[in-house]
């Protein structure tokens, strides 16, 4: 995903395109799908952490770098894990 992210970023700037993108219709869509996941996945951290400063700084995380920030928020956590705790501890354990 990096990747993808940086060579398309060297290869279009998205401000100089957005009048032409903001126009099509599934990229409207997509950036509904994208910010309700967004949503959805920022409740579940508000959820988990304490800090009030890593929650607004992961929120900005998720919605400047979308999957790339998910993802790496989720891998942490889940090397978080003890021998023997599974998905119910990843998605309630505070």
């Amino acid at each position: 995903m990096c990747y993808k992210v940086i060579t398309t970023s060297l290869e279009s700037n998205l401000f100089e395109q957005w009048d032409f993108l903001g126009s099509i219709p599934w990229m409207r869509a997509t950036l509904w799908d994208f910010y309700a996941n967004i949503f959805i996945i920022a409740l579940w951290m508000f959820y988990k952490e304490k800090s009030i400063i890593l929650k607004i700084s992961m929120a900005i995380l998720f919605v400047c770098l979308g999957s790339i920030a998910t993802l790496a928020y989720v891998l942490v956590h889940l090397f978080k894990l003890k021998d023997g705790e599974g998905i119910a501890e990843l998605l309630v354990k505070r």
